[in-house]
């Protein structure tokens, strides 16, 4: 069996390595749960709800020291970890409010001698590849559903939330999920690989767009349903209506919480030449009040970054924009001393021939481009490969959902950014993916239907 090397994002020193699933181990978790899937799906729906409902609870109970493993493998702000765990029970409880009235028979039609009728059944063996940056979010989003809809998860955490993954098929084995129903399969890009060869009937990953790309690619000579959730060059523009300092607080928090790895991360601001030099002054002042420092330290604001290889991409951008014209008002390096502490970066005078407005950055870095109007602003946010979400400050909410609505984006926020409901479809564009997670939508994802006509004999 090999194994990765691992380290702490906020010193630099390795941690115990992780023991990888080698293919053959893949095959054989794959075998027992396509042995045990057809049991599980077979179980009213009332007994996954219950087991499902007890993983929840135990999951706000335990909330706490789970932050705290997370927080210790990624480099997570321990408040901001303790944040996520303690929002995903909520989040769990949507599902299993919803999930029922989704999931049962519908009858489409009932006259004499023929009744339609719809089923949603599951998909079988499905492999969920999950993310580092909101296992917890992002791993219940899936295997959440996807149980309650009869299927059996072959869950690979990200390598560098491997603890966390170990953590979550402990709570749902503890609830009463079967141990072949839902198995963590550990391990990097091999195991990966080893788990999209598998017979599988869907799959469901969270990453980066090039990961993604590939992924698709395997999946695609199966004919199985595929899920992308991937990454974003999200945008925001700040009207000239608004307060210059309330709006600046509030991006700045969207781009630069959990140090700006999210997915939905505010990547690049556009703001309104008349209330542009305010709201820069304003922006600088709040990202220079963010406190950095240990994850375990509950004051921190800013952590490390969790990769290390992302502090090279940072300084990349930074250098690229400023030979092309752009100024550093904050920030703009790697901070000397242990650990993948990246400084909290604004950027100003930069335009889209830079890689930071156009290439996802994925950390502590903003840039912040002036515009004339809403056109501009439209046609700037518009220019991009990506669409998860975009964002408008305006008093005006018909202005605002105009301009939204220009935008090729699955997600729309006004007066708001860096936001997830679990009752609304989580979807991308573009590169930023294919297919939903969440909402409705969500629930069924991990379902197929089946149409019944059913004719009544003469």
């Amino acid at each position: 069996m090999s194994t990765l090397d691992r380290h702490d994002p906020a010193t630099g020193a390795a941690r115990p390595p992780l023991a990888c699933d080698d293919a053959a181990a893949v095959a054989a978790a794959y075998q027992r749960a396509r042995a045990a899937q057809p049991a599980w799906a077979a179980r009213p729906f009332a007994e996954r709800h219950a087991i499902l409902s007890r993983f929840r609870d135990l999951l706000a109970a335990e909330a706490d020291a789970l932050g705290a493993v997370q927080s210790a493998e990624t480099g997570k702000p321990i408040k901001q970890a303790r944040g996520e765990v303690g929002a995903t029970p909520g989040r769990v409880g949507w599902f299993l409010d919803r999930a029922e009235a989704l999931l049962s028979t519908e009858v489409r039609a009932d006259a004499p001698g023929m009744v339609e009728k719809t089923t949603w059944e599951p998909l079988g063996v499905l492999a969920n590849i999950s993310a580092w940056n909101y296992p917890w979010f992002v791993g219940t989003n899936v295997y959440v559903p996807a149980l309650l809809a009869g299927n059996a998860v072959l869950y690979k955490p990200s390598e560098f939330a491997a603890d966390t993954g170990a953590a979550m098929g402990d709570l749902l084995h503890r609830a009463g999920v079967p141990a072949d129903v839902f198995q963590v399969i550990q391990g990097g890009g091999a195991t990966g690989a080893a788990l999209l060869d598998q017979p599988i009937d869907g799959v469901y990953f969270t990453g980066s767009h090039a990961t993604g790309v590939r992924i698709a690619q395997a999946a695609a000579a199966k004919l199985i349903p595929v899920q992308l959730e991937l990454g974003g060059k999200d945008p925001a523009y700040a009207a000239e209506d608004v307060d210059p300092a309330a709006t600046a607080a509030g991006l700045a928090d969207g781009a630069f919480y959990n140090a700006g790895q999210s997915c939905c991360a505010v990547e690049r601001i556009y703001v309104h030449a008349d209330i542009y030099d305010a709201f820069v002054a304003a922006f600088v002042a709040e990202v220079k009040g963010f406190t950095r420092g240990a994850p375990s330290d509950p004051d921190t604001y800013l952590g490390p970054l969790t990769r290390q290889p992302q502090l090279a991409v940072l300084q990349a951008q930074v250098e690229d924009a400023v030979a092309k014209g752009a100024r550093v008002l904050t920030g703009g390096a790697a901070i000397d001393g242990p650990g993948w502490y990246f400084a909290p970066t604004v950027l100003v005078d930069v335009d889209h021939s830079m890689a930071v407005m156009r290439e996802e950055s994925f950390g502590p870095i903003i840039g912040i481009q002036k515009v004339a109007d809403d056109a501009e602003a439209i046609r700037l946010m518009n220019d991009t490969e990506y669409g998860l979400t975009a964002a408008v400050y305006t008093r005006d909410q018909a202005r605002a959902e105009a301009i939204l609505g220009a935008l090729d984006t699955g997600s729309a926020y006004w007066n708001c950014c860096d936001r997830v409901s679990p009752r609304l479809e989580w979807t991308g564009r573009g590169h930023s993916g294919v297919g939903s997670t969440l909402g409705d939508v969500g629930i069924r994802a991990f379902t197929r239907p089946r149409g019944w006509h059913l004719r009544s004999p003469a």
